[in-house]
C-alpha cells in the first residue's frame, strides 16, 4: 500500500488526498497534471468550486536523527514519511572550520588579543546543529499543509528525563502511575542497545530490563547499570558479576562496558530543542501535544511493529487506528551545498578550487533526474540526486548506490534541487 497522492486544483488549493489508483485514473484521462514529484502531488486541469475538503491533522515523532512524519484523515493513516536530519554532520563541519580558522588566526595574527566581551548570543540561542532540526521539520509541514488541508499538528513534546534515568524508581512522576509505568526508561533502553539482547543478540523476542551489575551486590538502578536480554539469559547469568558471566567472550564484555558508559547526545538534543519546535509549530497551526510513553502505550495496544512514521501515527489521545499505507517517503537532509570556494586537506593546505558556474548543461548538483543508457557499459534506468560536472560525465546517487559516468545526453529532469533526497 502506497501513500495517498496529494491534489491541488488549478488555483493551487488543497483538496483531499485520493488513492494511487485515482491518480493513475486522472492522469490517464489527461485531468490532471504532475506538479510535484516528492511529495508526489497532482494538479487539476480546472477550478474547483465550493471547497470543503476533510480536515486532516499532521502527527509528528521529533527525533534526533530521525522525524516520523503522518498524515491523518481521523483515524486512517493516509501519507507517512521519515526525515533524516544532519545535524552531526553539520556539527562537524562547524567544528572543521573553527579549527581551519583557529589554525590560520595562530599563523597569521598570533599576537592579536582575543575579544570576548563584544559577542552576545540572543534569548533562545541554539547551535545550528540543533536548530537546524526545528527549521527542517517546520519546512515540511509548512510544504504538507500547501498540498492537503490541515487544519491541527499533534507533537510528541519528548522529555527525556535525565534524573529519572539515573534511578527509574524517582516517585512522584505522572508516566510512572497507572499503566504507563516504566515506558519511558525502557524505550530509551530500546533505542540504545539496539532493540536485541547484550548478551546473545537475540531479536524480535521479548526483552527484560536487566542490572549489569546485579542489585544484590550493590549495583544501582542508574541506567548506565541497565541493559536488555532475554528470557534465557537473564536467567542464566542470574546475580553474576558481568565479569564472570562473559569470561569466555571478552570482546563482547568490552562492547557492553563501553555502550553502557555511552553519553545521552541524542537525549540533551531531543530535550535542547523540544519548546523551540512547539513555538514554532504553534505559530502555523494549533498544535497538541502527547508524551512518548503514551505514544509507546497506543502503538503497544494496537499491535504496530516500532518505525518512526508509526510513532508519530500514534502520537497523542487515540482509540484506533488504521494505516492505509505501508510505504513512507525517505527524506533525507542533504543541504544546499557548500560556500566553501577552496577545498583543503587535513592539515588545511588548499587541494582543490570549486568554479563559480554550478549550472552545467541545464542542470544542477542536487538535482533529481532520471537517465536512460540504452548502450555502453552503463545500460540501464537510473533515478536519483545527480552530481554535474562541467565536462558532462555526471554521477547519480542511486538507492543501489553511486553510478558514475553517465553523459548528460541521457539525462531528463524529475525535480529541482531543494535540499533534500527521496526515497522509498
Amino acid at each position: 500500500m502506497q501513500n495517498y497522492v496529494f491534489v491541488i486544483d488549478q488555483n493551487k488549493q488543497p483538496l483531499n488526498p485520493i488513492p494511487p489508483a485515482r491518480a493513475r485514473e486522472l492522469l490517464t484521462k489527461q485531468k490532471a497534471a504532475v506538479f510535484r514529484m516528492y511529495p508526489f502531488t497532482l494538479i487539476l486541469k480546472h477550478v474547483v468550486d465550493n471547497l470543503a475538503p476533510r480536515p486532516l491533522v499532521i502527527k509528528l515523532d521529533p527525533g534526533s536523527r530521525f522525524t516520523g512524519i503522518a498524515v491523518l484523515d481521523q483515524d486512517k493513516v493516509i501519507w507517512a514519511a521519515e526525515l533524516e536530519h544532519r545535524g552531526w554532520q553539520i556539527k562537524d563541519s562547524l567544528e572543521s572550520r573553527r579549527s581551519l580558522r583557529r589554525s590560520r588566526r595562530n599563523r597569521k595574527t598570533r599576537y592579536r588579543q582575543p575579544r570576548f566581551d563584544n559577542r552576545k548570543r540572543p534569548q533562545g540561542w541554539l547551535p545550528p546543529s540543533l536548530m537546524h532540526r526545528v527549521l527542517t521539520v517546520e519546512t515540511w509541514v509548512k510544504r504538507l499543509c500547501l498540498y492537503s488541508p490541515i487544519i491541527q499538528i499533534a507533537m510528541e513534546l519528548v522529555k527525556f528525563d535525565t534524573h529519572k534515568m539515573q534511578n527509574p524508581e524517582v516517585d512522584g512522576v505522572e508516566y510512572q502511575q497507572g499503566e504507563l509505568t516504566g515506558y519511558e526508561v525502557r524505550e530509551y533502553l530500546l533505542q540504545k542497545w539496539g532493540r536485541k539482547c547484550a548478551y546473545c543478540d537475540k531479536e524480535n523476542a521479548p526483552l527484560q530490563v536487566e542490572h549489569i551489575h546485579p542489585r544484590s551486590k550493590g549495583g544501582s538502578n542508574r541506567v548506565s547499570n541497565l541493559t536488555l536480554s532475554c528470557e534465557r539469559c537473564n536467567a542464566k547469568k542470574g546475580v553474576k558479576l558481568v565479569d564472570e558471566f562473559l569470561k569466555k567472550d571478552p570482546v563482547r564484555l568490552e562492547r557492553i562496558k563501553r555502550q553502557a558508559k555511552q553519553p545521552l547526545k541524542d537525549a540533551a538534543a531531543v530535550n535542547a530543542t523540544r519548546w523551540e519546535l512547539f513555538r514554532t509549530l504553534k505559530n502555523i497551526l494549533p498544535t497538541t501535544t502527547g508524551t512518548g510513553g503514551q505514544t509507546k502505550f497506543n502503538r503497544t495496544r494496537s499491535c504496530l511493529e516500532k518505525q518512526h512514521w508509526i510513532d508519530a501515527a500514534c502520537v497523542g489521545n487515540i482509540e484506533t487506528i488504521k494505516l492505509l499505507t505501508q510505504q513512507p517517503l525517505r527524506i533525507k537532509c542533504t543541504g544546499w551545498g557548500t560556500r566553501q570556494m577552496c577545498g583543503t586537506d587535513s592539515y588545511g593546505f588548499p587541494t582543490r578550487h570549486r568554479e563559480r558556474k554550478q549550472v552545467h548543461f541545464g542542470f544542477k548538483t542536487g538535482d533529481i533526474i532520471k537517465a536512460v543508457v540504452l548502450s555502453g557499459k552503463k545500460v540501464g534506468e537510473y533515478v536519483g540526486r545527480v552530481l554535474c560536472r562541467k565536462t558532462g560525465s555526471f554521477d547519480i546517487v542511486t538507492k543501489a548506490g553511486r553510478i558514475a559516468g553517465i553523459s548528460y545526453r541521457f539525462c531528463t529532469p524529475i525535480q529541482q534541487k531543494d535540499g533534500y533526497s527521496y526515497g522509498f
